[in-house]
């Protein structure tokens, strides 16, 4: 098996894991702050990983480059501004539907990638990336009153135009954060998919930091005492987030970015699998299809 999947796989496990954690800082931090501790609390262990690594490889740390600045601070941005949109879904009465059309991730990362970087992808990946984003949507709206039909027709309603948006803004992040990894290669004596995702890492993270620190200062400082006092979980957080952020880094810049989010659906079932066998929920007709669906688009890419 490909060391993409394998990578893959182990990080939706992990982010899963850290939006449980992020979860339960929800109600200890605001929505600013909880998002803020999933990079501050994270530089840490990406400086570890990235040090660490040049320290035992030997290697050496790739230098700055006009193209790689560029595509992390896009990247960067764009992936606070997805974030920050998918919760601002949950305002909404309605936000169901919004939040099942921001997993067309892939899709739209696919699209992106074509459009600036000329990445074609092969029929049966499409074809995955479509299995699996129906199969997510399905889960979306499987504990609603809503339809098939209500999710179609609700295309165009605002809830859905932002969920659009933030699956657009973490496609543009994904396809963004493999061309920043890339363009270290010329460079670098030999190309290392570890230093250069962990260089991409370390760098976005702590942009990412400083950007969303100086937002906290601004608009929201009592809530740095609310993080203070949150350490404890916020850093088990940090750790979580980077670990997964490494694996996705270290995956986009073997494979991809389109197939690794298609891949990186099996979340969803990580997720489905905790609600059901910790929390003893029923699963019903549109949530099984949903799964089935999932792990078909994960055979297709892998078999593929």
């Amino acid at each position: 098996m490909p060391t993409w999947i394998l990578i893959t796989i182990s990080a939706a496990f992990l982010q899963n894991i850290r939006s449980v954690l992020q979860k339960h800082l929800k109600g200890a931090l605001s929505t600013t702050g909880a998002t803020f501790v999933r990079f501050a609390f994270g530089v840490p262990f990406a400086l570890l990983y990235l040090f660490g690594y040049t320290g035992l490889s030997g290697a050496t740390l790739p230098s700055f480059n006009a193209p790689f600045l560029f595509w992390v601070m896009v990247a960067a941005l764009t992936q606070i501004g997805a974030q920050f949109l998918l919760v601002h879904l949950f305002s909404f009465r309605n936000f169901t539907v919004g939040t099942a059309y921001s997993r067309t991730e892939p899709a739209q990362a696919a699209l992106f990638a074509f459009m600036f970087f000329s990445e074609t992808i092969r029929t049966s990946a499409l074809v995955a990336i479509g299995v699996a984003v129906l199969g997510v949507m399905l889960i979306s709206v499987a504990r609603t009153t809503l339809s098939m039909r209500t999710l179609i027709t609700s295309t165009f309603s605002r809830t859905a135009l932002i969920g659009l948006a933030s699956g657009s803004l973490f496609g543009v992040a994904a396809a963004g954060y493999r061309q920043a990894s890339l363009s270290l290669v010329p460079d670098m004596v030999a190309p290392d998919y570890i230093l250069q995702a962990s260089f991409t890492l370390t760098t976005a993270i702590l942009i990412q930091t400083v950007l969303m620190g100086l937002w906290i200062t601004v608009r929201e400082r009592e809530e740095w005492g609310r993080v203070a006092r949150a350490w404890k979980p916020s850093l088990a957080t940090g750790f979580v987030g980077a670990s997964a952020s490494f694996g996705w880094f270290m995956a986009m810049t073997l494979q991809q970015a389109a197939l690794v989010k298609a891949l990186a659906q099996v979340e969803m079932l990580f997720t489905f699998a905790s609600s059901v066998f910790i929390f003893k929920e029923k699963i019903n007709r549109l949530e099984l299809i949903g799964c089935g669906l999932i792990v078909c688009g994960v055979l297709i890419l892998v078999l593929g």
